[in-house]
């Protein structure tokens, strides 16, 4: 039994129809006289299925509709209308209704169009449970920096247009593009193709497709990324890599949203969302000549930069359990963990090769070379390169992770405590302060200025911050400020320091 919700201002019509559904198809129903009306009922308890009047005075069918779908609301709508306006009738189902019927039809054919939208929300409900099974790896971690990148891909999701994702090897790039399409509202699929792994004579054909007989071994017509992505997401990945004459043909598509198979004339509508990706520094490679500027402003309309783990070596733990978990699964073994010692060591290494997929490659060495349920630190590679750390407990080294964190980004934001808090995701900068403290930061030094105008430690020629009274001199991963890249400055959103 389902619950349906007849919308209709002339009160004897909708109690009529909803008496009807009752006694033939035995369905639980509401009424609503105005389209307000039905809204706060949708609100309140969501129907199954609508019947939806296109003529009633003030909120119409059609405005409902629209407040259906600007509230993200997917219950499936059959219009109905007693003015013969057929016209009208498929206005509404290009704003979202699934079918239309006239009110003077027989209420069996009402009752079998109930049916098959009934059917239809519950195959949408399917493939929206199916699509959440097969999504791959999440993106892990609750370091500040993570927190800002999912805010940046959830306001980019529904965008249309090009986004340029920036970040080191192994660094979870293709993650943030998968996260990006999954939050979209794209029905169609995501394509991957990695530019970097394909031979020069392959990219052409693979991203744009070729026809019978385009080249030698053309023996049958192949559709490229662009089309098979119709709909969804082209995800290209280390766009870095592609030659100049493919770099202007990816160009010419982004343009002019059409595609040309190769031995083709007729070009196709390209309907694709394209998101690419690079660990080069592309602003200089445009300066070198590398690559094309003119692309570059096309990809970089909006810019994400994905973090290095070293980076956010509070997430280490989350993703080594995630890790860990994915690769005694895959090896057909029971659950194991890892102890505190070896945990601290990964806490502790620099990470510079590649990222969270060095991290796998690393843990998955050693549940081989250990037998133990809990694998500890002997497991570790012979060449795993960890700094002394003097013994450092775990709880020690997350909170020196914690604390590096934090004092890059104020030294990011000269110290100004408010603008550190905001880019960090607090609430204020009494919460910085608070975290300062606990971190050690603050030492003897009291910020004395109000907050937002705070400045470091201006002790005089070679002496050091208070808080690092006690501590050796630190190298901190961040390059001096007259080496920051230029490349996403004025783009709407970026991810970085």
């Amino acid at each position: 039994m389902a619950h349906i919700l007849i919308v209709d201002d002339v009160a004897a019509l909708a109690e009529q129809y909803a008496y009807d559904l009752r006694r033939l198809a035995d369905h639980e129903t509401t009424v609503a006289t105005s389209g307000a009306e039905a809204l706060e009922q949708v609100a309140e308890v969501p129907a199954d299925c609508i019947i939806l009047d296109l003529e009633m005075p003030g909120m119409d069918g059609f405005a409902v509709l629209r407040a259906l779908e600007e509230a993200g609301v997917s219950i499936p709508v059959i219009v109905y209308t007693g003015t013969g306006d057929f016209d009208r009738c498929m206005r509404a189902v290009r704003l979202g209704a699934f079918s239309f019927i006239d009110k003077s039809e027989p209420m069996q054919r009402v009752v079998r169009e109930v049916e098959m939208a009934l059917e239809h929300g519950s195959l949408r409900e399917e493939v929206a449970t199916l699509r959440a099974r097969l999504r791959g790896p999440e993106l892990l971690g609750t370091s500040a920096v993570m927190q800002t990148l999912r805010d940046q891909i959830a306001r980019l999701a529904p965008i249309p247009s090009s986004v340029l994702i920036l970040g080191e090897s192994g660094s979870g790039k293709e993650l943030v593009a998968r996260a990006l399409h999954e939050q979209s509202d794209r029905d169609g699929p995501f394509v991957a193709i990695n530019a970097g792994a394909l031979p020069d004579s392959l990219v052409e054909s693979e991203l744009f497709g070729h026809e019978r007989g385009a080249f030698t071994g053309a023996d049958k017509v192949h559709r490229g990324a662009f089309e098979r992505a119709a709909g969804g997401t082209l995800f290209l990945d280390e766009i870095g890599e592609l030659e100049s004459g493919i770099q202007a043909r990816l160009l010419r598509a982004l343009e002019a949203r059409e595609v040309t198979r190769l031995g083709g004339e007729k070009p196709i509508s390209v309907t694709a969302r394209v998101v690419a990706a690079t660990h080069r520094d592309l602003d200089q490679d445009a300066q070198d000549g590398r690559f094309r500027t003119d692309l570059l402003y096309r990809l970089n309309t909006h810019v994400l930069r994905v973090p290095p783990l070293r980076d956010r070596k509070s997430d280490i733990p989350e993703l080594a359990a995630a890790l860990l978990g994915g690769i005694c699964k895959s090896f057909g073994m029971k659950a194991r963990r890892l102890s505190d010692d070896a945990l601290a060591a990964l806490m502790n290494a620099e990470w510079r090769r590649n990222n969270v997929r060095e991290l796998r490659t690393v843990l998955e060495r050693m549940v081989i070379a250990s037998d133990d349920a809990v694998i500890d630190v002997d497991a570790l590679p012979a060449e795993f390169e960890v700094p002394v750390s003097g013994g450092s407990s775990f709880a020690e080294q997350k909170v020196e992770a914690e604390r590096g964190i934090v004092l890059r980004a104020l030294e990011a934001h000269d110290w100004r405590i408010t603008e550190t808090a905001a880019s960090l995701g607090l609430a204020d900068h009494a919460s910085l302060l608070k975290i300062m403290r606990r971190l050690g930061i603050l030492g003897g030094w009291g910020g004395g200025g109000a907050a937002g105008s705070a400045r470091p430690w201006r002790g005089g020629a070679g002496r050091r911050h208070p808080s690092a009274a006690s501590k050796k001199p630190r190298k901190w991963n961040h390059a001096p400020a007259s080496h920051k890249r230029p490349l996403g400055e004025a783009a709407d959103v970026e991810y970085g320091r």
